[in-house]
């Protein structure tokens, strides 16, 4: 178990010592941004922010059945709709919202500034943990429109299922702990507090 994100962020960034060319570091807004600061500071990259909202099912927002980033397409979990008997048709007004929210977080979280350039570098995109890997498939095919060198992701704790499911939308998948059963990702850590927008911008703005 972690005691905090940012103790987790220190031994993925040592786990992630290699050579890098001109390496970019992307937090998960908002928790994985405390966990990917660490990391940019463990390696010396740049630190930058994606925003990816879960779409929740109807009546149960916390069961995510897909996801979303601010520009990047939508991203549904096949098994998921089938077993609720969902069409994603039927999450448009869900869709909406969350694309709204994405978009409001992205502009409060750069301020005005553009996107650091993901193109042709090695891109790391860092979460707090990876429980069905909806949100995290969202943020790397919208990543990977931006034609970066490689993406790694990287994550303190995740589902093995999840982390197979990833592999083909990234080039590596960096996972320091797989626990047979993973419930809760919070269960891994000893302070998972929510992160607030407040803390992602204060992050964003440290060298």
């Amino acid at each position: 178990m972690f005691p905090d994100r940012r103790t987790a962020g220190l031994h993925l960034g040592e786990q992630l010592r290699r050579r890098w060319h001109d390496p970019l570091v992307l937090g998960l807004a908002r928790g994985g941004v405390v966990v990917a600061h660490a990391v940019a500071q463990t390696l010396g990259a740049p630190l930058d922010v994606v925003v990816a909202r879960k779409i929740g099912a109807p009546g149960q927002p916390e069961f995510g059945v897909g996801a979303l980033t601010a520009s990047g397409e939508t991203i549904y979990d096949r098994r998921a709709l089938r077993i609720l008997g969902l069409r994603p048709e039927d999450l448009a007004e869900t869709r909406a919202a969350e694309q709204a929210e994405a978009r409001r977080r992205e502009q409060a979280y750069l301020r005005g500034r553009a996107p650091e350039p993901r193109t042709g570098r090695d891109v790391i995109l860092v979460d707090d943990g990876l429980a069905t890997g909806v949100t995290a498939r969202a943020a790397a095919r919208a990543i990977q429109m931006d034609q970066p060198r490689t993406l790694v992701f990287a994550t303190p704790v995740g589902a093995a299922e999840a982390v197979v499911g990833l592999k083909g939308d990234v080039d590596e998948v960096v996972c320091l702990l797989m626990p047979y059963e993973l419930r809760a990702i919070g269960e891994w850590y000893g302070d998972f507090a929510q992160t607030t927008d407040d803390e992602v911008i204060e992050l964003l703005g440290e060298p």
